[in-house]
């Protein structure tokens, strides 16, 4: 796999220094950056809870909020890692959550942990992800996936196929992203989002800005609705 992903001028994720996701830089290839996440997957949680991470929290109860029945629902889980936004679709009463993420060792530990359903060890970007059917899932969370070193607008097309018309596509990422990730900065996401809308394939239902996704750091959260 040679094609890379973009992030800021700054290398690393801000609050992870001292870790393998503190050395993300902009450039990477897709193997560089699944590496990264590989060789942190047994001390994610635990990394994550020490930085009061809400991110997967926060992700949950927006699309929960947009779904109504919570036993029958199933739910694509992308960008997995080890399952945490899953952990907290759970608390609220959802039981069919399947899990996607191209790092295999980040899945296995979700796998021993008994987090999702299924679990799909694959990218999504500009090309279609083979092991999902269209209109699979009711809905898609993604949390923690459109960061520096990961997913780039390109994967929007099939986030929204994987789900059934009528169905939710929820992403959930740091506001400031928006701005300081290069494949995002200038309007870029947004205006990916806004392309898919104008031609017919999802209408968004919700963005919110909420405090608290790491400690001083707020969330943006975008719901949309599957049309097509």
């Amino acid at each position: 796999m040679t094609s890379t992903y973009h992030g800021n001028i700054m290398a690393g994720l801000p609050l992870f220094e001292n870790t393998a996701l503190g050395q993300m830089r902009d450039g990477m290839t897709k193997d560089e950056m699944v590496a990264q996440y590989d060789s942190f997957a047994e001390l994610y949680d635990e990394e994550t809870a020490k930085r009061d991470y809400q991110g997967p929290r926060i992700c949950a109860e927006a699309l929960a909020k947009w779904l109504g029945d919570r036993k029958s629902s199933c739910i694509l889980d992308v960008a997995a890692g080890t399952g945490l936004c899953a952990e907290e679709l759970r608390k609220l009463g959802f039981t069919s959550i399947d899990g996607l993420d191209p790092s295999q060792r980040s899945l296995d530990y979700a796998m021993s942990k008994n987090r999702y359903n299924k679990y799909i060890c694959d990218f999504v970007g500009a090309n279609r992800t083979s092991n999902i059917d269209n209109d699979s899932y009711d809905a898609v969370s993604c949390c923690g996936g459109f960061i520096l070193g990961a997913m780039e607008p390109d994967c929007l097309p099939d986030l929204i196929r994987f789900v059934r018309p009528g169905g939710y596509v929820c992403i959930t990422t740091r506001n400031n992203y928006l701005t300081t990730v290069k494949a995002y900065s200038g309007g870029k996401l947004e205006a990916a989002m806004l392309e898919l809308q104008n031609k017919g394939f999802w209408e968004q239902v919700s963005r919110d800005v909420v405090p608290g996704y790491h400690p001083g750091i707020d969330a943006v959260i975008f719901v949309y609705r599957v049309l097509r």
